[in-house]
């Protein structure tokens, strides 16, 4: 990880918004990466969850995908107005048009991008994710999948995620990504 650090000592001009399916590694990924850069990491789910004092998949219960969303692209603008950090978003957060256009105006979005067989390897033992209670998780999972890929395709940088890479390596490999952007990443 020092060796790391020396290679990537560069300030982060703007956020870094990591977008992608669920379990594609958005959290586990932002955090080294903030480690790696030294600047804050920030979940947007749990900022919603912390504002709301509730868990999403209660939030989906009560209130509905629709008031979710609202309160999602919310808290996605508030964290985008901050200073420069690494940022882990849900996964339907970049389908929304507005919220893509923030993040394109204000910071960089990067797709984690995964195949379905190791995205259902990550979520199939979990009871987090709401949009998956239903009769055949496998298969909404790929729905989802098939229906979301065309828009995270948009991101602005595309990093492939493999069943054999650590965490740190997914996290390497964005890094290398966002070194091609001087308006991202400049010498400190």
């Amino acid at each position: 990880m020092a060796e790391t650090a020396r290679k990537y000592r560069r300030a982060l001009r703007k956020p870094v918004v990591l977008v992608g399916m669920m379990g594609a590694g958005k959290t586990a990924v932002g955090r080294a990466l903030s480690q790696m850069l030294d600047v804050p990491f920030l979940d947007s789910d749990a900022e919603i969850e912390a504002a709301a004092q509730m868990s999403i998949a209660e939030i989906f219960e009560r209130d509905g995908e629709p008031f979710f969303r609202r309160r999602e692209s919310e808290v996605l603008a508030r964290l985008l107005d901050g200073a420069p950090a690494l940022l882990s978003t849900g996964g339907g957060a970049f389908l929304q048009d507005r919220n893509r256009r923030m993040i394109s105006d204000k910071g960089v979005s990067v797709w984690l991008k995964a195949d379905l067989d190791l995205l259902w390897s990550r979520v199939r033992h979990k009871d987090t994710r709401p949009l998956l209670r239903t009769p055949d998780p496998y298969r909404t999972l790929g729905d989802l999948f098939e229906s979301r890929v065309p828009i995270y395709s948009e991101a602005d940088l595309t990093v492939a995620t493999e069943p054999g890479f650590s965490i740190d390596d997914t996290a390497r490999a964005v890094l290398d990504a966002l070194t091609t952007r001087p308006d991202v990443m400049g010498a400190k």
